[in-house]
């Protein structure tokens, strides 16, 4: 490094240019025991930090028992009018009277509202009649992985003679579902089931005289139910969205809750439109 240093000194001077003394290089700086404690310290201090999650860690508590990984079922009887034997159903089929015991009434929460493989639903709400009572039950999933157990746990509550009592079903619950049943390889238990889907007889009989005829609205002028801290179904995504990321359990819960009220409408509106008999208007089975 001299050597180099004293020729270029020299190569300088011939050229006639004037010539500094060069800077002298610093020697390295020695590591000390001091240096590599210090550093230690750092590298420890930095695994220790526990990382950030992007929700705090609280209000985890979920409803009901998870019955295989990923896949929670609640169940619950509640005191409700109960329906006459065997109801009416003119005012929707041409069939004139129906066993309420083949009854189930559905109701599904989903990622959105534009159906299509894009869209599933992360919970399926039932309710049927169970010695005078009305009996709800719930299955919510916890991870993706969960959906094919919940779709099989569905099917086991389908019989053939089923008959499926919804709100708009026949378009979206029922499509989406047989959709979802189709990209898990699993038979669709919803094909050939006659289905009762409720908000047609209810645009029949009503429709201008309300401001609209979505199940809230029936609701509350058939049955006189107003929901109080009720979630607006358009959150329910991001509830559930937010839990599977690590967030708060609470507004999964009112999702629940969301999902439990639309069922007892869903048999409180029946048997208001039951009681109506063929005045309510006639429609294809």
């Amino acid at each position: 490094m001299s050597a180099l240093r004293d020729r270029l000194h020299r190569l300088r001077a011939q050229a006639g240019q004037s010539v500094t003394a060069a800077a002298p290089v610093p020697a390295p700086r020695q590591t000390t025991t001091e240096d590599l404690r210090w550093l230690l310290g750092v590298r420890a201090r930095s695994h220790a930090r526990p990382a950030t999650p992007p929700f705090p860690a609280r209000d985890r508590e979920l409803f009901g028992e998870e019955i295989v990984p990923g896949l929670r079922y609640t169940e619950e009887h509640v005191d409700w009018p109960g329906p006459p034997a065997p109801i009416d159903t003119r005012f929707a089929r041409r069939e004139d009277r129906i066993d309420p015991a083949r009854l189930l009434h559905f109701d599904t929460e989903t990622t959105g509202l534009a159906g299509g493989t894009g869209t599933r639903a992360f919970m399926i709400g039932a309710a049927d009649w169970q010695g005078g009572r009305l009996r709800l039950r719930q299955l919510t999933i916890t991870t993706m992985a969960a959906e094919p157990a919940m779709l099989r746990t569905f099917a086991e509550w389908l019989a053939p003679e089923s008959v499926l009592v919804s709100y708009n079903g026949k378009c979206y619950d029922a499509p989406l579902l047989a959709t979802r049943y189709r990209l898990a390889r699993l038979a669709n238990p919803l094909a050939g089931l006659d289905h009762l889907d409720l908000l047609h007889p209810v645009r029949r009989h009503w429709k201008g005289q309300w401001e609209n005829c979505r199940l809230a609205t029936a609701e509350r002028q058939l049955l006189g139910v107003l929901r109080e801290d009720d979630l607006p179904g358009a959150e329910a995504p991001a509830a559930w969205l937010t839990y599977l990321r690590g967030g708060p359990a609470t507004n999964l819960r009112r999702v629940a809750e969301h999902n439990a009220q639309d069922l007892k409408s869903l048999a409180g509106v029946l048997l208001r439109l039951s009681a109506l008999g063929g005045t309510a208007g006639t429609g294809p089975a």
